[in-house]
């Protein structure tokens, strides 16, 4: 039996009629404010997001609003989220709903060492240049 998505007892299509001002009652007291808050550049994605979902556009939209909370209307929508040095491509799930943009982006990556190098240390001169 499959798994049907809720979020605080309501189903995804329930979520996705609701207004955002009606969705902000059911998420935490910070993203609220997030977005009571929001600036310039959050409504420019939001509406940006309208009109790529009018369109059908499969293009992924592109954003550096990394605090934007996710909202019901963008599931399924492909946003690309910068992480300082390029746009990492996300596709929006219903488990993302109430989070932020910039939680699904990482801007580090994981440190990989590799072999010590020629003069790293006293033993390495033991070590094949090769």
């Amino acid at each position: 039996m499959p798994r049907i998505f809720s979020f605080r007892g309501k189903s995804l299509e329930e979520l996705q009629k609701m207004s955002v001002a009606d969705y902000s009652k059911l998420i935490t007291a910070r993203q609220r404010r997030a977005i009571k808050r929001m600036g310039q550049e959050y409504k420019a994605l939001i509406e940006k997001v309208d009109a790529a979902k009018k369109s059908g556009s499969n293009k992924a939209i592109k954003t550096r609003v990394r605090e934007a909370v996710i909202l019901p209307s963008w599931v399924g929508m492909h946003i690309g989220v910068h992480d300082g040095k390029e746009f990492k491509d996300l596709l929006i799930a219903p488990e993302m709903l109430g989070h932020r943009l910039g939680e699904f982006a990482f801007t580090t990556k994981r440190v990989v060492h590799s072999a010590p190098g020629i003069r790293a240390t006293r033993g390495s001169k033991f070590l094949a240049v090769k």
